[in-house]
């Protein structure tokens, strides 16, 4: 297994399937291995993330250890923590921030490297596009109200977020409940995964 989550990792660092329409060229942003027991899918890397080739390597990324209760070093260990975006390449800019993932990335790379990733115990769905991508109809017709059904997704191992981004203080300071209720069982969630205790 491992040297299939290897070869996948290095088949999707050499792609070259959106490069037409990525302005900074491509450069797939991501890590796994095959021991990994947190799963993070987001959205796609932004400029800083293309640049530095390190996922999360910015503002939202501090914020989102903050959510996890985790150190940097421990979030950047492969070994425990999967970052697998719905776009690996950052797509470009447009008027109201990053543009969207480019659409022919998950389609064509999530079949192949997911299943490979058989320790996950947990997935942490991060903004709409994930949600939208991972969660499907079981999803609410808001971001809002499928973070509010957190605890039924997360029966089936799933847990939707929020993007981290500063862009999102407004809705968490308008939604007390994601910080006194959400977060503290995703802390103790996280510790024990990094334990090694099954939560299943």
């Amino acid at each position: 297994m491992v040297k299939r989550v290897d070869k996948t990792l290095a088949d999707i660092r050499a792609c070259h399937l959106c490069e037409a329409h990525l302005p900074l060229g491509p450069r797939p942003v991501l890590q796994a291995s095959a021991t990994s027991r947190l799963l993070i899918v987001s959205q796609a890397p932004g400029r800083k993330v293309h640049l530095s080739g390190v996922p999360f390597d910015d503002v939202s990324g501090a914020r989102l250890r903050e959510w996890l209760g985790i150190e940097r070093d421990t979030f950047y260990d492969a070994g425990h923590v999967a970052i697998v975006p719905m776009g690996f390449c950052f797509p470009g800019s447009g008027r109201g921030g990053d543009l969207p993932p480019r659409p022919e990335c998950a389609p064509t790379w999530h079949p192949r490297l997911l299943p490979l990733l058989t320790q996950v115990q947990l997935t942490l769905v991060i903004g709409q596009y994930a949600q939208v991508g991972l969660l499907g109809t079981s999803r609410g017709t808001s971001l809002t109200d499928t973070v509010r059904a957190w605890r039924t997704h997360l029966a089936n191992g799933r847990l939707p977020l929020p993007h981290p981004s500063p862009r999102n203080r407004p809705w968490v300071m308008h939604n007390p409940w994601f910080e006194q209720d959400l977060l503290p069982v995703l802390r103790e969630r996280v510790r024990l995964l990094l334990r090694g205790v099954d939560t299943d």
